[in-house]
């Protein structure tokens, strides 16, 4: 049998967050259960091997904090320091897909390749734009600084699934956004699915609704069954946006509590 890749440190960092929000806020038709009323975490996670350090997603800046309500806890590229790592220093960067608060901030990366699905290039700057509704989580700004990346030569395509590394690959699911990907990450606990927002809370993918802002339905809910396949259990699969995130998983030292937890460890509070 094959032998196993080394396994990766696996981080998430929280960098903004969402309070107050509904049931029908979360949840195509609402809900009636518990938690359904979750407020919402922002994250970006790390993959770590010794020197090989892989970025899954940017966040957002000061800007679109203010223009959007939400609170900014800490930069990305400030978060990122906590682990030992510089912005410039980073030079491959996955980006799940483009929405504002996944695809912002860019230009703080100079040194980064970025992983992107060629459909989620496509969509982002193509036909469906002309709808207001779906470019509401598009950020014009991103848009062009991704242009921008791309001009430079710095962004590398993907189309379907695709190994980075020994024991790192990225999966398309599309349904929240046409391009959206999810990446699947060995750990020493096994393989983890970093599912950004194929399901934004675990309520989305345990009870099978989805979250509202949606592409395409039947390919959301299909995401759910990828990530679940491609994960080693159902408690190796990591929403993009709940905040029980913060509660399940220990923060690598006391220090770093409520900023950056570890998820290649197993969960305290799941299982």
């Amino acid at each position: 049998m094959p032998s196993s890749p080394e396994p990766f440190e696996l981080f998430a960092l929280r960098y903004a967050r969402l309070l107050g929000r509904k049931p029908a806020d979360n949840y195509i038709g609402g809900g009636d259960f518990h938690n359904a009323d979750s407020g919402l975490d922002y994250f970006v996670w790390v993959a770590r091997r010794g020197a090989e350090v892989w970025l899954i997603d940017t966040g957002f800046g000061e800007r679109a904090a203010r223009e959007r309500g939400r609170t900014l806890l800490l930069p990305v590229a400030k978060g990122l320091e906590l682990l030992g790592l510089k912005a410039e220093q980073i030079e491959n960067v996955i980006i799940t897909h483009l929405h504002y608060d996944h695809a912002g901030t860019l230009d703080q990366f100079p040194n980064a390749c970025f992983h992107l699905q060629n459909t989620e290039a496509a969509y982002a700057t193509g036909p469906c734009m002309c709808h207001p509704a779906m470019r509401h989580p598009f950020d014009v700004e991103d848009i062009v600084q991704y242009v921008r990346t791309l001009y430079a030569g710095r962004v590398t395509f993907h189309n379907g699934s695709a190994e980075l590394t020994p024991g790192l690959s990225v999966h398309w699911v599309g349904g929240h956004t046409a391009g959206l990907q999810v990446v699947r990450v060995f750990t020493q606990r096994g393989w983890v699915v970093l599912a950004s927002d194929a399901t934004h809370l675990y309520g989305n993918m345990e009870r099978g609704i989805p979250f509202p802002i949606v592409y395409n339905v039947a390919d959301m809910l299909q995401g759910h069954k990828t990530a679940r396949a491609l994960a080693d259990s159902p408690d190796h699969v990591i929403p993009g946006h709940d905040p029980l995130v913060m509660e399940f998983y220990p923060p690598p030292t006391p220090e770093l509590q409520g900023k950056v937890v570890r998820l290649d460890i197993a969960p305290t509070q799941r299982g």
